[in-house]
């Protein structure tokens, strides 16, 4: 059955179809088949970027390994079951039919709180939350004090996370492995930073996740969505002596892949 990673939180621009789609792509690209699912019916981030990638390619005449990118399937009403949620129904509908058939389902959640996000967070083997190194993003997981230094109590999204777990451990699933992302580090002051540091530190003990390096903020993301191409494919295109930060947001991938420990995964790039 195919490992099933959900990148979520209940925030917008904190990176997480930025995310999705170079931990996909990077996927494909060590030889595993991927699946993959935008939740968010409305902007469809995620999707755009796979639509710009299959633009890209048909005009450049290129072949690009990538995830294989699916719409939720409609459902007729009338087949539903009594209290049935239609959005359940499309939800575990797509999932069925690409589980058998696919070593990783990459499935990017909205950066709101949706009937579609709660039940894939369930379904979650590995859930991925990338989060801007700040006390305002913080705040989705946790409430601090004003030191930002003792936690009050976890928030919305912490609450939404551990009820999927509830209900993963009733259905005897294994439990899911969380890892907050701390993207965009590179431009905290130092002070901050730390503070940031001793706080995910601190809640990651007391709610059970684990943290991993993300990415820095780089003009190179903001380039590479319109084509829909990833950090992995710019010698593909014929980009040669990547500059020193190119260099620098292939490694940070790099340690990011390794850091989520997926099953049957060995980093070769």
């Amino acid at each position: 059955m195919a490992h099933i990673i959900v990148v979520g939180n209940e925030k917008g621009g904190a990176g997480k179809s930025t995310v999705a789609m170079h931990v996909a792509t990077a996927l494909a690209r060590m030889g595993h088949k991927v699946s993959a699912l935008d939740l968010d019916l409305r902007q469809k981030t995620f999707g755009r970027y796979a639509a710009n990638r299959a633009r890209f390619m048909e005009k450049a005449g290129l072949n690009l390994p990538g995830a294989h990118y699916h719409d939720l399937p409609e459902i007729d009403p009338a087949v539903l079951r009594p209290g049935e949620n239609v959005y359940d129904r499309r939800l575990s509908a797509a999932v069925a039919d690409l589980e058998t058939d696919s070593d990783f389902i990459v499935i990017d959640c909205p950066g709101s709180h949706t009937r579609l996000s709660q039940v894939a967070h369930s379904l979650a083997d590995t859930l991925i939350t990338p989060l801007n190194d700040s006390f305002i993003d913080f705040d989705l997981l946790a409430h601090v004090d004003v030191d930002g230094r003792k936690i009050l109590g976890p928030s919305v999204y912490s609450e939404m996370v551990w009820n999927a777990r509830q209900l993963r451990a009733q259905a005897g699933l294994k439990p899911i492995d969380w890892i907050v992302v701390r993207n965009r580090m590179g431009a905290q002051q130092m002070i901050n930073k730390q503070k940031m540091g001793a706080a995910i530190d601190n809640l990651a003990r007391r709610i059970g996740f684990r943290t991993a390096p993300g990415f820095n903020e780089r003009v190179i993301f903001r380039e590479l969505f319109p084509r829909g191409l990833t950090l992995l494919d710019l010698k593909d295109i014929g980009v040669k002596g990547l500059n020193i930060s190119n260099v620098a947001a292939r490694q940070e991938l790099r340690e990011l892949i390794k850091a989520l420990e997926l099953p049957g995964v060995e980093v070769d790039f």
